[in-house]
């Protein structure tokens, strides 16, 4: 009894070497890991004895699960036209590696969770037929953290067309995409592994997210980026609100309105517009420009007291690299 304990245990150790066996040795990473639906490349090489075998006898090779039976379980992958594989590995794990050329390589497309597991290579030749049980492979399949990029301008201006780009280098198949967005009206054209969105943003696009989403085939897997638009437009909106002495009631005015003042009264304007870049905004007195005043607000024009020499046209300008917009208000002496 010790001595089948000793042979055993003998049997056991000799599992992590390259010769379980003289003349039978295969070269191969032992642990290999790999993001869900992705795909992975596994370089193999074995050799093996000149025994119970001819020149004209096919080597064919295979790949099997841990703990199944060569001779009546469906192998993973196979050179073996013959020889049908399993049903959920069809297609997606093949054997490419040539076994007539002591090449037992490995490729796995579209990698699913439960893939993970350990497999180990079998050969066939005349009557040979060996296990290489000592250097089994062990797949990791981990959650997929990769995400697609997209290339876009740094600026998109209103009113004109952009290309986007969503690529995703890392994929393998034909990854399908989708873009998704709460204001831009979308139109994309997809190839394999990218797709191309044209957009035509308005202003009120600006701030907004846009997402662009991978689905993986075969395992269904997505993953997506989003990115913030920033799109820049002409002033627009520009209004005009007066607080009259010490009264905390405002009044937003329409251009061109004309107020009246009694004489000392105190007057601040403010002037606020929507554009982007931020336009800059200046006040007028007639055909004077006024200096800009240094004010924690911008567009805030203040009038400590009311006299005739400021009876007038006040005019508010709001301008940026891609247009301005004016304001006027008529102030009058109160008799």
């Amino acid at each position: 009894m010790l001595l089948l304990l000793l042979l055993l245990w003998g049997v056991k150790g000799v599992q992590g070497g390259n010769e379980a066996k003289e003349g039978f040795t295969l070269s191969v990473e032992r642990e290999i890991v790999v993001q869900e639906g992705l795909c992975v490349f596994v370089p193999c090489e074995f050799s093996y004895a000149r025994e119970k075998w001819t020149d004209s006898d096919p080597v064919r090779g295979y790949w099997f699960r841990d703990g199944d039976k060569t001779d009546r379980d469906p192998p993973v992958a196979t050179n073996n036209p013959h020889r049908s594989v399993l049903k959920r590995t069809k297609n997606r794990f093949f054997l490419i590696g040539d076994p007539q050329k002591n090449n037992c390589s490995l490729n796995i497309r579209e990698t699913r969770k439960k893939d993970a597991g350990s497999y180990f290579f079998h050969l066939e030749r005349g009557q040979t037929k060996f296990n290489y049980l000592w250097n089994m492979i062990t797949l990791h399949v981990t959650a997929l953290t990769d995400t697609p990029y997209v290339l876009f301008p740094e600026t998109l201006e209103a009113g004109y067309p952009s290309n986007l780009i969503c690529f995703a280098p890392w994929a393998c198949g034909s990854p399908t995409f989708s873009w998704a967005g709460t204001s831009v009206s979308l139109s994309s054209t997809n190839t394999n592994g990218s797709s191309v969105l044209t957009v035509t943003p308005q202003p009120w696009d600006h701030g907004t997210n846009l997402t662009c989403q991978v689905t993986l085939p075969g395992s269904g897997v997505t993953t997506r980026t989003t990115i913030i638009l920033n799109v820049s437009y002409a002033p627009k909106n520009l209004t005009l609100t007066i607080y009259k002495g010490v009264d905390p009631a405002t009044t937003a005015l329409r251009n061109g309105s004309t107020l009246t003042l009694l004489e000392e009264e105190s007057l601040r304007m403010l002037c606020t517009v929507d554009s982007n870049p931020p336009a800059r905004l200046s006040w007028a007195y007639g055909n004077l420009i006024l200096s800009p005043m240094q004010s924690p607000t911008p567009g805030l024009l203040e009038l400590p007291q009311m006299h005739r020499r400021y009876e007038g046209k006040f005019t508010c300008s709001a301008q940026n690299v891609l247009g301005s917009q004016h304001m006027s208000l008529n102030l009058l002496l109160k008799q």
